[in-house]
């Protein structure tokens, strides 16, 4: 039997607030389901978001509608693209799908809005006295107002990767997911680039705290930033120019929560959790969490209940990914010395980086490129 509701209230119009509204009308037709969002409609921060591969199966089970309209609107490849200082090396089979931010939130939101739920844009929720559903879903970010308003009860904990990262787009097309290593006057850097639609791309940039410094990053505005990067990637940009849209200059926050349910309050998505965006989770691991809690309000008969059951069973499975999301942060952090390794053990290296691999299983993933490895 499922749980009694008559309203809730989602804090929060990203990936995970917008599902978690499409799955609670879907399980609810009768909930009023109410979504409140403190950015203006259209406005999203970063570029593109990238998936691992068939990452979405998990929607085609669970919701074949809303795959149906986004599975079209991705771009996918098989492959994954080194760029080292001295080699380009491909890793056949480590594909990857990608779709533009912006566009995955207009077809959720406008699921959402034909299923029947509420959305309020350019909205901030100060205090959740303000909120009078049965249910509060905080789904509003890393500066989760819902978290912050039991942080002692959800203990959360956030720390900070060692790296300095910016978050650029580029109308340059990559045929596949890329990293690029470089050596520059001022030290190592490195760029994760992918297209996510038809001629656009993301790049973000890496860095340690020493090379980020030596370029001053830390004291110019993102329309130089953006220069400079043009500049130190020219090879890979073909004459290509960066753009901008909030690409400052920050270290990845790892945040985890030990509890994810407060009274009738629960998180999902980065108000619990966050991942490293290198092994591509992020997105998914926020859609899931609101599949895991609609499923559990719909088989159990109390809020409390259910929400235990989510808080319990869903998180110690995010720990694991979050566990090697957390190691392959730790490996960009330290990519400055790897890049001394041969280009074949480093782009070995760079496949076990989140302890989740081992030879075996990447002879079955990556064939043609361990044949090379291991005929070296």
């Amino acid at each position: 039997m499922a749980v009694s509701l008559s309203s809730v209230d989602i804090v929060g119009a990203g990936p995970a607030g917008l599902y978690t509204a499409i799955l609670l009308r879907r399980f609810f037709p009768r909930l009023r389901v109410r979504v409140t969002e403190q950015n203006p409609e259209g406005a999203t921060f970063g570029f593109g978001v990238v998936f691992s591969d068939r990452a979405l199966d998990f929607m085609e089970h669970d919701d074949p509608e809303v795959h149906s309209l986004i599975l079209p609107e991705m771009e996918s490849w098989r492959n994954l693209t080194l760029n080292l200082p001295k080699e380009r090396i491909v890793l056949d089979g480590v594909g990857f799908t990608a779709i533009g931010r912006l566009r995955l939130l207009e077809i959720l939101s406008a699921r959402a809005i034909a299923l029947g739920a509420e959305i309020r844009y350019d909205r901030a929720v100060t205090s959740l006295n303000e909120l009078d559903g049965d249910l509060i879903i905080g789904a509003d970010g890393l500066n989760s107002v819902v978290r912050q308003a039991d942080n002692e009860i959800y203990q959360s904990e956030i720390k900070f990767a060692n790296n300095y990262f910016a978050w650029f787009g580029t109308e340059v097309r990559f045929e596949t997911l890329t990293q690029t290593f470089i050596e520059s006057e001022h030290g190592p850097l490195n760029a994760h680039h992918y297209r996510y639609e038809n001629s656009m791309s993301t790049f973000i940039v890496e860095c340690g705290p020493r090379t980020f410094e030596s370029f001053g990053f830390n004291k110019i505005g993102e329309t130089t930033s953006a220069q400079i990067c043009s500049e130190l990637f020219a090879h890979v940009l073909g004459g290509g120019s960066l753009v901008t849209n909030n690409s400052v200059w920050r270290r990845f926050p790892k945040l985890w929560c030990e509890r994810w349910h407060s009274n009738n309050r629960v998180l999902v998505g980065d108000a619990a959790h966050t991942a490293h965006f290198s092994i591509g989770s992020g997105t998914r691991l926020a859609m899931e969490d609101a599949i895991a809690l609609v499923r559990m309000l719909d088989s159990n008969e109390t809020v409390e209940n259910a929400l235990m059951a989510y808080d319990a069973n869903r998180r110690a499975i995010v720990r694991k990914i979050v566990t090697a999301a957390e190691a392959s942060a730790n490996w960009y952090d330290q990519f400055s010395e790897k890049m001394a390794q041969s280009p074949k053990n480093f782009a070995l290296d760079y496949l076990m980086r989140s302890g989740r691999m081992s030879k075996e299983r990447l002879r079955s993933i990556t064939p043609e490129f361990m044949k090379q490895f291991e005929s070296k």
